[in-house]
């Protein structure tokens, strides 16, 4: 991601702000055993894998945040950078090998959903990552945005990190990590049919008519993903017409408002009996009307 908004540091033993840290002695890897994660990281009832470890002489850097140690190289602020990339292409390669049928479109909204801050942040909580950073507990108390995006930065730089601390097979171990961890969002994207741009036109076919409407309004605030240059849309779709006043038909979401207004509507389609409900009471209505006129027709004739 970028600048500004990012991580705190470990335990009481990397506190000190201003600390050198090495970065180019190949001894230094030889002199001390690679950092293995805090028992409690792991936690077995969160059903997430274990934590790939990191050398030490990327422990410091990881866990300090631009704003703890402003020299050079010595916050993570580059690896952030690098992790950003290996985030993107390694969940890049695993919708691209797990949907073949995907369009590019769907494929990088599948995308976001694996990288974005909010989803990175949950698991820095869930590993315990944040309260390992340097001043964590000043930096927790950023706004939310900015707490939020340090967290973010946080796993993109851990990311990095192990994949530099592994320069022989770092790539595979973090590709089989990641595969892991977000295999829950992936088979739940795996049982969820493409929505058609089609959505909003099929409902109206079969709900819509004289004098009827079908609104699309926001359901909540759009989510807007700091570092990406995308927002989240949530669209909710109600039904003024057949004796109804904003009766409540779907919800959608998507990083347009179009396509979060598509999914609300194919998200009402899904719901046979809520369809079933409203084209009933259509043929109802229109057969209460064409009698009436009907009847007018024969009074005055």
């Amino acid at each position: 991601m970028s600048h500004f908004d990012r991580k705190r540091k470990t335990n009481n033993h990397h506190n000190s702000p201003n600390k050198r840290v090495q970065r180019d002695d190949p001894r230094a890897l030889e002199s001390k055993p690679m950092q293995q994660p805090d028992k409690d990281i792991n936690s077995s009832d969160q059903s997430i894998p274990p934590l790939p470890a990191i050398s030490p002489r990327y422990e410091d850097v990881v866990f300090t945040h631009p704003s703890v140690n402003t020299q050079p190289g010595a916050s993570y602020d580059r690896l952030e950078f690098l992790g950003d990339a290996y985030l993107e292409l390694i969940a890049s390669q695993l919708i691209y090998a797990k949907f073949p049928d995907l369009g590019a479109g769907r494929m990088s909204q599948i995308r976001e959903d694996l990288v974005k801050n909010e989803t990175l942040a949950n698991y820095v909580v869930l590993y315990g990552l944040d309260k390992r950073l340097s001043q964590w507990e000043r930096l927790q108390r950023e706004s939310k945005h900015a707490w939020l995006k340090i967290k973010g930065d946080l796993l993109e730089s851990y990311v990095a990190a192990i994949i530099l601390s592994n320069p022989t097979d770092g790539m595979a171990i973090i590709k089989k990590w990641l595969g892991e961890l977000w295999g829950p969002k992936l088979d739940a994207q795996s049982v969820q049919p493409q929505v058609s741009s089609k959505s909003k036109e099929d409902l109206a076919k079969k709900i819509s008519g004289k004098g009827v409407k079908i609104k699309y309004v926001d359901e909540r605030d759009p989510v807007v993903h700091y570092g990406k240059g995308k927002e989240t849309y949530y669209i909710a779709a109600y039904l003024n017409g057949w004796g109804w006043e904003n009766r409540y038909l779907g919800s959608g979401e998507g990083l347009s408002r179009i396509a979060a207004g598509q999914a609300a509507a194919a998200a009402a389609l899904s719901n046979r009996s809520l369809i079933d409900e409203i084209v009933a009471k259509r043929a109802e209505t229109l057969a209460q009307q064409r009698n009436e006129t009907q009847r007018k027709e024969e009074s005055q004739g």
